[in-house]
């Protein structure tokens, strides 16, 4: 199973490189909607998983596995994840394929989310009245009860999302279609881990963080441990694979390169590298904690929750773009 999953995250890093969203460049400029490219490929991956998945659920090949709607948490988390995300420039996932690539300041988001994670661990007794109130894991699927209607509008919805990329690219008028083949693929591979026969579950990566630094801390003996000892394990092999796409992907295209500054911090921060490792690692220690406020990030949450038409990775996602957007306009000011 190591093995599998292992190569699964392979094909996530792959994909997430030759389309070029886990750089950078390419997620601040989502925050100041200078590049659209991860918001298309969202849409897209999210149109087709949605009709893909839930046939393969109907078919009783896999399982839904939708998040709590537990709004504090939700909101709260959505907000710091999407102000993290834009300072970073970063997600959880796309961290460890950047690094591979040589990114330092993904090495600097990467210690401030391990730090963001034992914080979380060890604050939890203290916040859990402000994540609630727990409205339950509710969905599409639960809110239709005739199953023609139900499917008839997972494909009108589908649709929609993958319009709505389209739209987005025509206003960008960007001639380059990774975007669109790597949403699909995403898509794909979202559908195979779903599988019973894969792996029965969703993609995640946040999980990897709190689970490597309460292990290297010690701080296992509490109930949080417990509870995402197993996904948080599964997640660390998957961005081991994630971060091995990387590195191969870059020596094999030679375009490994050791970098701190990237040319939209340039443009809009200027040249110095302990301003970039400072904000680098507070923008992943807020991004984490933001993810575990939340119970998931960009991978578990909005592909893998926005497939099952999970409410509450609807709303996580609509509160993060809107942080991101809200974020990105005061930061990035030149």
């Amino acid at each position: 199973m190591t093995v599998i999953i292992l190569i699964l995250g392979i094909l996530f890093g792959l994909t997430l490189q030759y389309a070029s969203l886990n750089k950078y460049n390419t997620i601040s400029g989502m925050a100041t909607l200078e590049n659209l490219s991860v918001a298309k490929a969202i849409a897209v991956a999210i149109g087709v998983g949605a009709i893909l998945v839930n046939i393969e659920i109907g078919l009783g090949l896999a399982s839904y596995h939708v998040k709590p709607l537990i709004v504090g948490g939700i909101v709260l988390g959505g907000i710091l994840f999407g102000m993290g995300m834009a300072i970073l420039g970063y997600c959880p996932g796309t961290l460890a394929v950047s690094l591979g690539e040589g990114a330092l300041d993904a090495l600097a988001g990467i210690v401030g989310a391990l730090l963001g994670g034992l914080a979380y661990t060890l604050l939890l007794p203290f916040i859990k009245e402000i994540l609630g109130p727990d409205l339950g894991t509710h969905s599409l699927q639960t809110a239709v009860s005739s199953k023609v209607v139900f499917y008839i509008l997972i494909f009108i919805i589908g649709a929609i999302f993958i319009w709505v990329a389209f739209w987005m690219n025509k206003k960008e008028k960007n001639t380059n279609n990774r975007w669109l083949y790597a949403g699909i693929a995403l898509a794909v591979l979202n559908v195979i881990v779903f599988l019973h026969v894969a792996t029965d579950r969703i993609i995640g990566a946040s999980t990897t963080y709190p689970y490597l630094a309460d292990l290297l801390t010690g701080t296992t003996q509490n109930d949080y441990f417990t509870k995402i000892q197993k996904p948080g394990n599964w997640e660390a092999i998957f961005l081991a694979g994630a971060f091995l796409a990387g590195l191969i992907g870059s020596l094999v295209k030679k375009d490994f390169k050791i970098k701190l500054i990237h040319e939209n911090w340039e443009k809009y921060k200027g040249h110095s590298s302990v301003k970039r490792v400072i904000w680098a690692f507070v923008g992943g220690f807020i991004l984490l904690f933001g993810a575990r406020m939340a119970g998931g990030c960009t991978s578990g949450h909005i592909l893998s929750g926005g497939m099952q038409l999970a409410f509450s990775s609807m709303v996580f996602a609509v509160v993060v773009f809107a942080s991101l957007l809200v974020t990105g306009k005061f930061f990035y000011k030149k």
